[in-house]
């Protein structure tokens, strides 16, 4: 259903994990979790970008925030020549609302297809044949084994499923360890513990919007919810997209904080412009102004 996002990602992980794999072996847990790390920092780089167009367009929507609310009331009655005013605003300046859409999108379905991608490695399980479905015919451990995933033949299937860290299955769940479950605790609570931390610490350091309703409502959820979300999704999901949570939330973080510091600095320069502009379009201290004749 999704093959166009599988195999892309599938060739990705596939090419980091090769190079790992060279230093420290095919079956190594840390080359594993290295390769997807690496995944992380390929899809987040790619999207700086657009990441970055993001927060100016957002950062624009806040200077015309009092203008789109002067023409919601001037237009209380006529919803259609609101939404009409407020988009013509918006192409006056070079807002564009999906461009703000374009790097949760590509990190939701890069995400999915890490996910599907993990988990198919070991298709024993009725939930292994895709992200939505399930089977009644679950492949058997031998036949799982001799069975290639996406651009993984079937050699680097077995390297995964036989690949260990500090002696966890990189597949176990907290809540599904059991006799590993020390070993899957050391894995898995730091990770855990990182992808909160930093998730909290993206919403600290994101620009504070208008005071209303829903801003403060997300504000809140970004503070609080998503990281106790991080929290308790370490229970349920496996040390290898653990990884994965850990390595892109703090990313975020770190681009927050380097792109309110671009911003700043390029509203900084606007304003050192102006006031240069200002005075030097200003009169000389002892100069009668000249007046422009009609």
């Amino acid at each position: 259903m999704l093959d166009f996002v599988y195999f892309p990602v599938s060739a990705v992980l596939w090419c980091w994990h090769r190079l790992f794999a060279v230093p420290l072996g095919p079956a190594s847990g840390l080359a594993w979790l290295l390769a997807v790390i690496a995944l992380v920092v390929t899809v987040r780089a790619l999207l700086v970008v657009p990441a970055l167009r993001q927060a100016r367009s957002q950062a624009v929507l806040r200077t015309l925030q009092p203008r789109m609310d002067s023409i919601r009331r001037a237009h209380r009655e006529d919803p259609r020549a609101q939404a009409e005013q407020i988009r013509q605003l918006h192409r006056e300046h070079g807002v564009s609302m999906f461009a703000g859409f374009v790097p949760l999108i590509a990190q939701a379905l890069v995400f999915l297809g890490l996910f599907h991608v993990l988990r198919s490695f070991d298709r024993t399980d009725t939930f292994a044949v895709g992200p939505f479905t399930a089977t009644a015919h679950p492949l058997s451990i031998e036949a799982n084994s001799a069975t290639a995933n996406y651009l993984f033949g079937a050699t680097e299937v077995r390297a995964f499923l036989e690949a260990r860290l500090f002696g966890a299955p990189l597949a176990a769940t907290l809540s599904g360890a059991g006799e590993v479950f020390v070993a899957v605790a050391v894995l898995a609570v730091p990770l855990v513990l990182i992808a909160a931390l930093a998730t909290h610490l993206t919403a600290r350091f994101a620009p504070v919007v208008a005071d209303n309703s829903t801003a403060t409502i997300m504000r809140h959820l970004s503070l609080w919810v998503f990281p106790a979300g991080a929290l308790i999704s370490g229970a349920i999901l496996p040390v290898v997209v653990l990884a994965y949570f850990a390595t892109n939330a703090v990313w975020t973080c770190g681009q927050q904080v380097l792109i309110r510091r671009t911003l700043d600095a390029e509203a900084d320069r606007r304003k050192s412009v102006a006031v240069t502009a200002a005075r030097a379009a200003a009169p000389r201290p002892g100069v009668k102004p000249q007046r422009r004749k009609r």
